[in-house]
């Protein structure tokens, strides 16, 4: 089968590394016999992105071409302070004409990517110097700041993104960050990509 090309945009180091591991990860997840052939990620600042005109775009054209002729582009950053539910569809109205006729996603983590750890803290328990009885937080999306409550209970190292990102990510559970509406999100908006060029 010809494998399906996934485009991304990130903002941070940490995104760079930790996004092809996790789309390669959900992808096995929702159907192991089809190929996806992750690219390497298009870094952009998130304040370009969101504030200056035509730098989405230009990424986004980037990232298209990368993913032809049978794929699809992911935009994905932190929202920060923004509500994803207002910012993503018109960053999607900004970001869809650019994607050169291939789907595009906009994937906002609600605060931070690290909240998608902290929906599935206990099943990283015990790795990345976590103590072995880690909880998940209540409402772990609205957690400002999701990188210090991983660096507070780290021992022996504090939280690197561009280390301790990508190695959560190829471990985190999946299932359990799905309680997570962003990652949710994620998780579906994939499969959509992928039973597209399926069918």
């Amino acid at each position: 089968m010809t494998p399906i090309k996934i485009g991304l945009v990130v903002e941070g180091h940490g995104d760079f590394k930790a996004a092809p591991i996790l789309f390669r990860r959900i992808g096995y997840h929702i159907d192991p016999t089809v190929p996806l052939d992750v690219q390497q990620p298009i870094r952009r600042p998130r304040s370009s992105l969101v504030r200056t005109a035509g730098d989405l775009e230009r990424a986004v054209e980037l990232a298209a071409l990368k993913a032809r002729p049978r794929g699809g582009v992911f935009v994905l950053f932190d929202s920060d302070d923004d509500c994803p539910a207002e910012l993503a569809p018109r960053l999607l109205d900004r970001a869809a004409p650019a994607g050169m006729g291939l789907p595009v996603f906009v994937i906002l983590p609600q605060r931070e990517f690290e909240g998608w750890f902290l929906a599935a803290a206990g099943s990283i328990r015990g790795k990345r110097g976590l103590p072995a009885d880690l909880a998940p937080p209540q409402n772990p999306e609205e957690i400002r700041g999701a990188k210090g409550w991983l660096r507070a209970r780290m021992h022996g190292h504090g939280y690197s993104e561009t280390i301790d990102q990508p190695a959560l990510a190829a471990i985190f559970d999946l299932n359990q960050a799905r309680t997570a509406k962003s990652f949710d999100k994620c998780y579906r908006d994939l499969r959509l990509l992928i039973e597209r060029f399926r069918a």
